[in-house]
């Protein structure tokens, strides 16, 4: 509301004598304002019953409750009455249409009208670090989240500020008023404990495998495995996986699992080397593209989750003197539009985001109307080989044998 400099208007549980000063003074006609008096509404005063029904009315009305409404004695227990004030609301609600018997012992079927909008939700986005509020796909989900009448937004603080920690999150989403929740990129153990909580939750991204929320993301395991044959038939033997520790801890993901199994099918014993633990700070990233690369036998070929790492190694590369991708081979398994305008093109992955953007969308709306919605989908990845693989060089297998 606009502020204006007029002084706010003050209520009155009774009527009152006007004191007026003399330059505003008037007359008041006594049958006018009788016809007045006797046009206001008549005070109406709610039974306990009536009351209960208002209360479980507009929690309906609002979306706060689908499906059917809990049992008598359940609700009497949570809203303090005794279970005859609620059959005598539950009664009302019934022949406004709002709820449906369903028989004896069974609960009470929720009907919304058929021309009932349901209020739009307050979703809370907790994503993984404050840089990917930026992306394409998050500003497209928000605009269009916003576009159908939600009220999407960011938390102050990020899953990467907290830690990554169950309990600091537990406590910090409680601080928060929110109707909903999208995880973005959060871990097995993040999402696990979002799972067992009443408010709705959306994993995008992230270890949600199997649990029971709904979820989306790229499905990138077909083709991180297409990308790792194709680098074992160039030669490499050296191959390291570098992620954030979300795709490795406490387990990795089904697309890293993927890519350690091409390379023991491939016969490749694999360790720490493919999938190195790294400290996830600049200086972190830094010391260990140092070791990497300091080694007697260093990777011929790098596959980097995200666009930063690729972008911290290809520089780091050149400042060694490495090539990409006479010396080392680099893929990204992010997307960007970007990666097409750099000279040659990088080889990445590529996947649709606006699937996922619409998963998402239905996914609140079914919220919104009461509807339990636990469905998890993926999205179609696939490999744009670009210009940064390359064969093995001789000196490589020369030092890939020593």
């Amino acid at each position: 509301m606009c502020q204006t400099d007029y002084p706010a208007p003050q209520r009155s549980n009774s009527i009152s004598r006007v004191v007026l000063r003399p330059e505003h003074s008037f007359v008041i006609d006594p049958a006018a304002f009788e016809v007045h008096l006797c046009a206001m509404r008549p005070l109406v005063l709610l039974s306990a019953a009536d009351q209960v029904a208002e209360h479980l009315r507009n929690m309906i009305l609002r979306g706060e409750l689908g499906g059917a409404v809990p049992g008598v004695r359940t609700l009497a227990a949570e809203l303090g009455v005794n279970h005859k004030t609620v059959n005598s609301a539950l009664t009302q609600l019934e022949q406004e249409g709002l709820l449906v018997t369903q028989g004896r012992g069974l609960a009470r079927k929720i009907v919304l009208p058929d021309d009932h909008t349901p209020p739009g939700l307050r979703i809370a986005i907790l994503d993984f670090d404050a840089q990917s509020q930026g992306d394409d796909y998050m500003i497209d989900l928000r605009r269009r989240l916003e576009a159908v009448g939600h009220i999407p937004f960011f938390t102050e603080k990020s899953l990467k500020e907290l830690g990554g920690d169950v309990a600091r999150v537990a406590r910090y989403t409680g601080k928060i008023r929110a109707d909903s929740w999208i995880i973005g990129a959060g871990s097995r153990k993040i999402l696990e404990w979002f799972s067992r909580q009443k408010t709705p939750t959306f994993a995008l991204f992230g270890g949600w495998a199997g649990l029971p929320l709904a979820a989306t993301g790229p499905d990138k395991t077909t083709t991180l495995a297409e990308v790792t044959r194709h680098l074992l038939s160039h030669g490499h033997r050296r191959i390291s996986f570098i992620g954030r520790k979300g795709v490795r801890h406490p387990q990795p993901l089904p697309s890293i699992c993927a890519f350690l199994q091409e390379l023991e099918a491939g016969g490749i014993k694999t360790g720490p080397f493919n999938l190195p633990d790294w400290e996830e700070t600049h200086d972190g990233f830094e010391r260990l593209l140092k070791s990497l690369f300091s080694s007697p036998t260093p990777p011929t070929a790098l596959i980097l989750d995200e666009l930063f790492e690729f972008h911290a190694t290809y520089h780091h590369l050149s400042q060694r003197g490495l090539r990409v991708p006479q010396d080392v081979s680099l893929i990204c398994t992010d997307e960007d539009p970007g990666l097409a305008w750099c000279k040659p093109p990088v080889s990445h992955i590529r996947w649709d985001y606006r699937p996922v953007v619409s998963r998402v969308v239905r996914w609140a709306n079914n919220v919104a109307r009461g509807k339990e919605d636990l469905r998890q989908s993926r999205t179609q990845a696939e490999f744009i080989e670009g210009g940064t693989i390359g064969p093995v060089t001789k000196e490589a297998k020369i030092s890939s044998q020593s």
